[in-house]
């Protein structure tokens, strides 16, 4: 059961985290986003648990957090990419179902036997994640990128629109013969997201593999390592596209709060993975999109239609069944 309870809790902290990294993205640089969310979720991180750890890590524990930092934080840009093109319930769902299937295989190759109630918990809960990510007939409103002018600033917006997020209303399918056959543009951003969110799962189904197999419930520095990581291959990458700059005002506000709610996320993931089967753990934390629709929905006004609601229903049922089953 605790191990069930710290799963929820970081399902909980990654998709406030989704959240605010979403509305951050769409005002900014991806990158500049994630490096100002991995700095300061290193930062919180370097300030605990050295004075908690009792043990160094393992060579083995090492490299296993390396791999998870490197793997989860290219899953993290992919998410908030996706979100660029869709709905937060889209992209954010799309990325669960990876992780989860990804995580489940891999526990089943590890050896590990998951109890009949848990079984019957995920295998509702891969319904439920596709069931929330499935796209309205009517879009919820799809943001519209400001054009950047000639030499201005990636990722900031132009002069007088900091802190706006225009949105246009994303169209349903065309009728037939419209447009000389090329798909509506809402469809093509949609089906972006979509694809984006499959490889932000394979990251975050990476990064959970490999904090799983990194470390012990007495000793968090695994989390560190692979958080250290996952700063220096975001660096990296602005370094390489000369964008190593702090976001705009707004932005750098909502990427703090990213990188702090994820710290926490990742811990409560790393102490439940410990405490139970990657297999349960990693399935219950892949329902984060439930806490990024229900954000989405009460601050942002994104709809919920009929069959996310399902979902939701069907993700509440399944984290029932995974508790009632134990967490091995």
């Amino acid at each position: 059961m605790l191990a069930v309870l710290l799963a929820l809790a970081a399902a909980a902290g990654y998709g406030g985290s989704d959240y605010a990294a979403g509305l951050a993205a769409r005002r900014a640089s991806v990158v500049r986003v994630t490096v100002l969310a991995e700095v300061t979720s290193a930062a919180l991180l370097l300030c605990v648990v050295p004075f908690i750890s009792s043990q160094a890590p393992s060579l083995a524990s090492v490299l296993w957090g390396i791999a998870a930092g490197a793997s989860g934080v290219a899953g993290a840009m992919a998410l908030y990419l996706g979100f660029r093109h869709a709905a937060f319930s889209v992209a954010s769902s799309v990325s669960a179902v990876g992780s989860a299937a990804f995580s489940v295989l891999a526990g089943v190759v590890l050896g590990e036997k998951p109890g009949a109630l848990s079984l019957a918990g995920i295998a509702l809960a891969l319904p439920a994640i596709v069931a929330v990510s499935a796209p309205a007939s009517r879009q919820a409103p799809e943001v519209a990128l400001p054009r950047q002018p000639p030499g201005g600033s990636r990722g900031v917006a132009p002069p007088g629109q900091h802190g706006q997020v225009p949105v246009t209303e994303e169209r349903g399918p065309e009728p037939p013969g419209g447009s000389r056959g090329v798909a509506p543009r809402g469809q093509h951003r949609h089906a972006v997201g979509v694809g984006l969110g499959l490889a932000a799962g394979a990251g975050f189904g990476m990064f959970f593999i490999g904090l799983n197999e990194a470390g012990s419930v007495t000793d968090l520095w695994p989390i560190v390592i692979s958080q250290a990581a996952a700063m220096v291959t975001v660096t990296c990458v602005a370094a390489s596209t000369r964008d190593l700059h702090l976001p705009p005002r707004g932005a750098r506000r909502l990427s703090v709060m990213t990188g702090a709610i994820g710290a926490t996320g990742t811990t409560m993931f790393f102490l439940s993975t410990h405490h139970g089967l990657l297999a349960v753990t990693a399935v219950i934390t892949a329902l984060y999109p439930a806490m990024t629709i229900l954000l989405a929905r009460v601050l942002s006004g994104e709809r919920l239609t009929a069959l996310r609601i399902i979902g939701l229903s069907l993700a509440a049922a399944s984290v029932a069944l995974i508790a009632a089953g134990g967490s091995g």
